[in-house]
């Protein structure tokens, strides 16, 4: 029997061996120029722009109201587990919405790792990269159109190193939130697990918001916590003060090398990527 072999659980509990074999899709090509003659490319963009934009205008004016509640009141506001359960439940939402048109990425991170594993081309990642930049800008600026004179006084959101972290701990919290997020989000979409159980597709949105709850919870302390570079660049250009740009480096190199690690730890490790490549060239070598 084939080791792609997919099962099916009957009714009495026992697993039933069906014809459906999985196979890897092909990866995707370094450079897809027929992708600019799609209109699902397009929309694809315009998806990333718009859930981006949503993302930061609810990150940012849960974080500004928070802030301003608790200034005058230690217990006011949703705290930090509120602005988690914000920021996780906006993530699951939107990618709930997205997932069929763009794959719902949301976060430069994550497309990028998508990229390192070839699950997308490098025109489709940099167009989604820049949406999402340009998304993550609207969105700041539309929540300070809101609430300017707050805005300022509580920095919009921007991610910053807090007092009594350095350098180094904030950069390792960024590497590790990325890679606990992309990992995920690997592990849910991973399309030889979708052939096999088949509500895993319906699913996979919850564990990516659950995950960016739990990373939120955890790196809030340390960084206001990025693990998305266009949720930080947008941050920092709508409130544009030197503090916003004086670390920014962390909040791109951070999620970039978590989302390798993740990729190459999901490609190598978790789908035995080089155990399969030494497999083919031993039964290459042999003929």
């Amino acid at each position: 029997m084939s080791s792609n072999t997919v099962f099916e659980r009957r009714s009495n509990g026992g697993l039933a061996a069906t014809a459906k074999d999985y196979q890897d899709p092909p990866p995707a090509p370094l450079i897809d120029s027929g992708e600019f003659t799609q209109w699902s490319f397009y929309r694809a963009i315009t998806v990333e722009f718009v859930a981006t934009l949503l993302f930061l205008y609810v990150l940012v004016l849960t974080v500004i109201g928070y802030d301003t509640q608790s200034a005058t009141n230690v217990c006011g506001g949703v705290g930090v587990l509120g602005i988690a359960w914000a920021v996780g439940g906006m993530i699951f939402v939107l990618v709930y919405c997205t997932a069929g048109i763009s794959g719902g990425h949301i976060n430069p991170a994550v497309t990028f790792g998508l990229f390192l594993a070839r699950k997308i081309s490098l025109i489709r990642a940099v167009f989604y990269i820049m949406a999402q930049c340009l998304g993550a800008i609207c969105g700041c600026a539309l929540a300070k159109s809101f609430q300017k004179a707050y805005y300022v006084r509580y920095r919009g959101g921007t991610n910053i190193l807090a007092d009594g972290y350095s350098i180094t701990t904030g950069l390792a919290a960024e590497i590790a939130g990325t890679f606990i997020l992309v990992y995920t989000v690997f592990s849910a979409t991973d399309p030889k697990r979708n052939a096999r159980d088949s509500h895993v597709p319906v699913l996979a949105p919850l564990p990516i918001g659950f995950a960016v709850f739990i990373v939120h919870l955890a790196t809030i302390p340390i960084t206001g916590t990025g693990i998305n570079p266009a949720r930080s660049f947008g941050a920092a250009v709508i409130y544009n003060r030197t503090e916003a740009w004086d670390h920014h480096w962390i909040f791109w190199v951070g999620p970039f090398v978590g989302a390798a690690i993740a990729a190459i730890y999901h490609q190598v490790i978790i789908r035995a990527g080089a155990v399969k490549a030494l497999g083919s060239f031993k039964t290459s070598s042999a003929l």
